[in-house]
């Protein structure tokens, strides 16, 4: 059976990420998804454990011989190991872009993933903290910041703002001291395809930044700081792996269900709506490109909704 029909497959993957990152305007995390899924791919093409396995020369040239019927094979295989759905759609995803933008370029001759159907990601509902959980957590992180660290104070802050923002934890990261207003209580976020917003939030999150800018992070601050808002105790901008540590680390300490930094943004959203906040501004703030995806956290609310409903109507 026919492969793809390569026209210049020299440094194709290479060319493919730049065009991911420089015209489509994907963020990083999501470049080298893509970039691996597509050398899982090859290397199963070529029939070697791991790219380790393979030159950079042999992946792409495993990547133009590929037939629709080795991606359906491909996908068949890794649904047979339990692989999740919403893996299985990302990867679907990734060749699709792939092919297509190398027959609209003229990399390849073919494109085997037009008629490769898209799988479904999982309906899964996001994970979900309730009020009181969340009051318990930002509690114990005030409390904790009595003490005067200044991680206490920056961990404090991270909770309140992530929670008062729904922002992305990378988004966090990667806010700048000249980004956030506290008089205005406003923030300027940078996210997926380098988008902007600004997000607004409220008095608690600005006194724990305030706390934060005055008496923390000047603690932490050395020659080689830059002008990130958030620091860890050597001077550096924060990274994902300090937040995610800071917020396991208070779920903990107020008793409540361990959960990763994103459900702080899952239960931003969902209690926005259920305060009777309206789709398309949710949708503003969290900075979702369809409002399909914001549409799942209705899903959430009625789930809520009916929970509620079953424990307090006497016919319920």
């Amino acid at each position: 059976m026919p492969g793809t029909g390569a026209v210049e497959v020299s440094g194709l993957l290479t060319r493919f990420a730049g065009y991911l990152r420089h015209e489509r305007g994907l963020a990083e995390n999501t470049v080298r998804a893509y970039r691996s899924d597509l050398i899982h791919l090859a290397t199963r093409q070529l029939g070697v454990e791991d790219a380790d396995g393979a030159s950079d020369l042999e992946i792409d040239d495993a990547l133009a011989t590929v037939t629709l019927a080795d991606l359906r094979a491909w996908l068949a295989a890794m649904a047979a190991e339990g692989l999740s759905r919403t893996t299985l759609a990302r990867r679907g995803a990734a060749v699709r872009s792939f092919y297509g933008w190398a027959r609209v370029t003229g990399a390849l001759r073919d494109d085997p993933a037009a008629r490769l159907a898209s799988a479904r990601p999982s309906s899964t509902l996001p994970e979900v903290l309730g009020a009181s959980d969340v009051a318990a957590m930002l509690d114990i992180a005030q409390a904790r910041s009595d003490d005067g660290d200044p991680v206490h104070l920056r961990d404090w802050a991270v909770a309140e703002l992530l929670y008062a923002t729904g922002m992305r934890v990378g988004e966090l990261a990667g806010v700048d001291i000249a980004d956030i207003d506290l008089a205005e209580r406003l923030v300027r976020v940078v996210g997926k395809g380098d988008k902007e917003r600004v997000i607004p939030f409220g008095v608690p999150a600005a006194e724990a930044v305030g706390l934060w800018l005055d008496g923390g992070r000047p603690a932490l601050v050395r020659p080689h700081t830059d002008a990130a808002l958030f620091l860890g105790r050597r001077g550096h901008r924060v990274d994902q792996r300090q937040v995610r540590e800071a917020v396991h680390a208070l779920c903990q300490a107020a008793g409540i269900a361990d959960v990763a930094p994103h459900a702080l943004r899952h239960t931003a959203a969902t209690h926005l709506l259920t305060g009777g906040s309206d789709l398309r501004s949710v949708q503003e703030v969290l900075g979702h490109a369809s409002l399909t995806t914001t549409q799942r956290y209705t899903h959430v609310s009625a789930e809520r909704l009916r929970a509620t409903y079953q424990l307090a109507h006497p016919r319920a």
